[in-house]
């Protein structure tokens, strides 16, 4: 039986003797030769995904003006943050709007720029204008700001984000007889087209769908950096319920994570408009899966035609109604053919998320790891599982 701790997988990769695999190539391998001999000759799996990620934001903490001043209302390319923390604090959330965008009064809006954006900016080393007020104290009488800053002159800035990385998502169709605008994006009328959101086989949380390797401070890839589990996503449901092979068929796990913006890259996060609907943030994560034994090295295993997702309607009698929407469940290897077949017809399929991103990241924390620039980390405390999980089961 296979065993193995976090102490001999860091071991081996300081050594530069760890074997490391993506989770596409992963399923090959098991196939090839069995669970037990891929357990055996495997020390970490690399996941991957990017995709849009709307609870998303960033900590940003600005050098003191002179004189000084309590920021109490901050625009950062005229898009509000909130500034309720401390003098020089804010906290930039990814779907703001800026000040004057006309939203959806002209249906529907094209939603330019938002938080994303500037996020996407000051990484990418744009300038950004910040421009600030206050009713003025005896400690920080300045009552009116305005400075153009780039990420490298900011004192700290990072990443905070309550909801990312969703372990599964839903599929998104429109049944009623208009075309609808939504953060599924644009859903053509009568089953025109149906769009998903997730990498598949290759999305973390889905390589290990009982958080047996995923909790508090795992170690992980975030927007071309390096970045932790803070707690718990927003929403972390990990009850949901699942198929045969132990997979979520709903969202069920989320992750809030952390990390410095000054490390990020650009390429993997990027502010996106979603016509009709709003601004958001695409966010790059990899996470690391030690194979500590061989149901971790089960789990990895995972392939599309495995992966179940609920087909929702997104029309105005389904999804916005708050009632049940679930019309059907579809795979990732339908999805991924471009064509699901529905009620005897077949409908065009289109992803909002990118798999050859994912497996980008996938490949690129697996060369971090191989070249003993990143170690993996024991969870503090591991994140909520499925109480009904028999451990002592096997995939």
């Amino acid at each position: 039986m296979v065993k193995r701790t976090y102490e001999e997988i860091n071991a081996k990769i300081k050594a530069g003797q760890a074997v490391v695999v993506n989770a596409e190539e992963v399923i090959g391998i098991v196939k090839d030769i069995g669970v037990k001999a891929a357990a055996e000759k495997i020390d970490v799996v690399t996941t991957g995904t990017f995709g849009i990620m709307c609870s998303s934001g960033a900590f940003l903490n600005f050098w003191h003006t002179k004189p000084k001043m309590k920021m109490t209302r901050v625009y950062l390319d005229d898009v509000p943050a909130y500034g309720g923390l401390a003098a020089v604090d804010c906290y930039l959330g990814a779907t703001e709007l800026a000040v004057g965008d006309p939203a959806n009064s002209h249906y529907p809006g094209h939603f330019r720029h938002g938080g994303g954006h500037v996020i996407e900016a000051l990484i990418a080393g744009k300038a950004v204008r910040l421009t600030a007020d206050a009713y003025g104290t005896d400690c920080y009488p300045l009552r009116k700001y305005e400075q153009t800053i780039t990420l490298a002159e900011l004192r700290q800035a990072f990443i905070f984000s309550p909801r990312n990385c969703y372990q599964n998502y839903n599929v998104a169709v429109n049944l009623c007889d208009h075309t609808v605008y939504t953060y599924m994006g644009i859903l053509k009328p009568r089953g025109g087209n149906i769009h998903y959101s997730s990498a598949g086989q290759l999305s973390p949380l889905l390589n290990d769908p009982y958080f047996r390797t995923v909790g508090l401070g795992t170690h992980l890839f975030l927007g071309g950096g390096e970045g932790f589990v803070a707690w718990p996503g927003t929403q972390h449901s990990p009850s949901d319920p699942r198929n045969s092979h132990g997979i979520p068929i709903g969202g069920a796990g989320t992750l809030a994570v952390i990390g410095d913006m000054k490390q990020m890259d650009s390429r993997f996060v990027r502010g996106v408009s979603l016509t009709g609907y709003g601004v958001s943030l695409q966010m790059g994560i990899g996470v690391p899966i030690p194979i500590l034994d061989e149901e971790t090295m089960g789990f990895c295993a995972v392939a599309d035609a495995e992966i179940e997702a609920p087909l929702c309607d997104y029309g105005e009698n389904g999804y916005p109604t708050g009632e049940p929407c679930v019309v059907g469940r579809v795979n990732y290897a339908e999805l991924k053919s471009g064509e699901v077949e529905w009620q005897g017809q077949k409908i065009r399929t289109a992803p909002l998320s990118s798999y050859s991103k994912a497996l980008e990241i996938a490949e690129i924390l697996k060369a971090w790891i191989q070249a003993g620039k990143f170690e993996l980390t024991q969870p503090a405390r591991l994140l909520p599982g499925d109480e009904h999980y028999d451990r002592g089961g096997c995939c």
